[in-house]
């Protein structure tokens, strides 16, 4: 039997990838004056993104560090102090967003905590901004136990099992993610279900092999492991 459900935060628990798709929008704005028209500014500040993953890790902080830094380098240094300032504002826009939980999360995490399950948060990115829109969420009395990771991997995911002392087989994670919510987790032995979001940001895409258990959404959760039982 399931004892403990690992549950993401961005995008399972509360809305993340909207807000960085909108500021996506609001990037390419400001440096449309400065490129030529079909230039994809979007995946120009990926490939700097990806570059700086291992100085500034996953986050809204390192997302708009990017931005400054593919600004400097698709302008050759000739966007204005004011255009960053925006850009900057932009990120403050961002850390400070108040959290929306996507429909059905609050029920279900009820649900998950009333049937007895422990239930551990394992999300990534900026730990400061991970544990204010955990407080801000209004669950965080629901959780066992937080996790704030750096990346999630099967190292990850071992040592928290470890910590936690439960068995491969008695662990489920639940997440938006293939990449970082379900692989891992099946590779160790685990179960995982996978509850997609409406966009997916390009670093957390993955192709898998074999039958992936997917809910629409994380309210149809609880009835999902009454059926495990």
């Amino acid at each position: 039997m399931i004892e403990v459900i690992g549950l993401d935060g961005d995008d399972t628990l509360w809305h993340s990838e909207s807000h960085f798709a909108e500021a996506h929008d609001t990037f390419a704005a400001v440096l449309a004056p400065y490129t030529a028209p079909g230039f994809d500014v979007v995946a120009r500040h990926y490939e700097t993104e990806l570059r700086n993953l291992e100085v500034f890790g996953y986050g809204v902080k390192g997302f708009t560090l990017s931005m400054i830094e593919t600004a400097i380098e698709v302008t050759d240094g000739r966007i204005t102090a004011a255009e960053i300032s925006r850009l900057l504002d932009l990120g403050k826009s961002m850390l400070t967003h108040p959290v929306e939980l996507i429909a059905g999360v609050g029920e279900a995490v009820d649900a998950l905590a009333g049937a007895g399950y422990r239930l551990v948060l394992v999300t990534k990115g900026d730990l400061f901004h991970q544990e204010h829109k955990l407080a801000a969420s209004g669950l965080g009395e629901r959780f066992h136990h937080v996790e704030v990771v750096s990346e999630k991997d099967e190292r990850t995911y071992r040592r928290l099992m470890d910590r936690l002392d439960i068995a491969p087989d008695r662990f489920c994670m639940v997440g938006n993610s293939l990449r970082s919510d379900v692989l891992p987790a099946l590779a160790l032995g685990a179960r995982a279900v996978h509850v997609p979001y409406g966009i997916t940001w390009v670093h957390e895409e993955a192709a898998h092999d074999g039958e992936v258990p997917t809910l629409a959404s994380l309210a149809a959760l609880p009835a999902w492991l009454d059926g495990q039982r």
